[in-house]
């Protein structure tokens, strides 16, 4: 998704608690996984009732395509850092679900910052829907990164951009080097992270985030470059960050300049 398409169509549906229980014709409850979310949303509430603020669900089960094999990913916004459940991961009734509890100004906090990862990073701000959230929390979580968004020029994301290419060529100079010493697997996992950190820089530099990894390397197309091709990528990126003011190479005098 490009940058402009964040204002469109959030999916928390004015914050409200989408899923109200088994017999109310709510037809998200026929999908396995928003049951799921549903009952989790609703234990980890009556266990810590003084703590939770908001459930909201990401990923694939937000975006509304969600498969027999997707997992649910979870968020669970505490009033305070350290209140409600630990962070936690489990299957329950053969779906994976990962619940991240986090407290609402940590997690504000987050929302504010544009890291090298921000491709990956977006759509967990911009595109959650709620399973509990009264009082519109989810709403200005989003508020928020779009307002950060916003404020940002474009500068700031191409200097990002150059720090995932750094990460990028670091991984590629190493999987060349394993390469060359016949550990294959150990090259072929630096190659997947070579393509998600280019991905990373494509991304940054066209304000488009991403899905999931998966996602990102399959939009731009890197997912299926090999050692050679990959080699190639970074050089043509490194390019266009020197065009844009942005050079990968520096002096000890300014390699600090942003």
């Amino acid at each position: 998704m490009v940058l402009r398409e964040l204002a469109w169509g959030w999916f928390g549906w004015g914050g409200k608690t989408m899923m109200r229980g088994v017999g109310d014709g709510n037809p998200y409850l026929v999908n396995p996984r928003w049951a799921v979310a549903e009952r989790v949303g609703t234990a980890v509430r009556r266990r810590y009732p003084a703590d939770v603020w908001s459930v909201g669900v990401h990923g694939s089960l937000a975006h509304g395509d969600d498969t027999e094999t997707s997992g649910v990913e979870m968020i669970v916004v505490t009033y305070r850092p350290g209140g409600g459940p630990r962070t936690v991961s489990r299957r329950i009734d053969d779906v994976l679900v990962r619940v991240r509890v986090v407290g609402a100004d940590d997690y504000l906090h987050e929302a504010r910052v544009l890291s090298p990862l921000w491709p990956l990073a977006a759509d967990r701000y911009v595109t959650t829907r709620a399973v509990h959230d009264p009082d519109g929390w989810l709403r200005r979580l989003r508020d928020t990164h779009l307002g950060r968004l916003a404020q940002a020029r474009p500068p700031e994301f191409t200097a990002l951009a150059r720090e995932a290419w750094a990460s990028a060529a670091e991984a590629h100079t190493r999987a060349v080097r394993l390469a060359e010493w016949y550990e294959t697997d150990a090259a072929l996992l630096l190659l997947g992270e070579v393509r998600l950190h280019a991905a990373m820089v494509t991304g940054l530099l066209s304000r488009t985030y991403f899905r999931n990894s998966a996602d990102a390397v399959r939009k731009t197309g890197f997912a299926g470059l090999d050692m050679t091709d990959l080699g190639r990528v970074l050089r043509e990126l490194e390019t266009e960050l020197a065009g844009r003011g942005r050079a990968v190479d520096a002096t000890p005098e300014t390699m600090f300049d942003v």
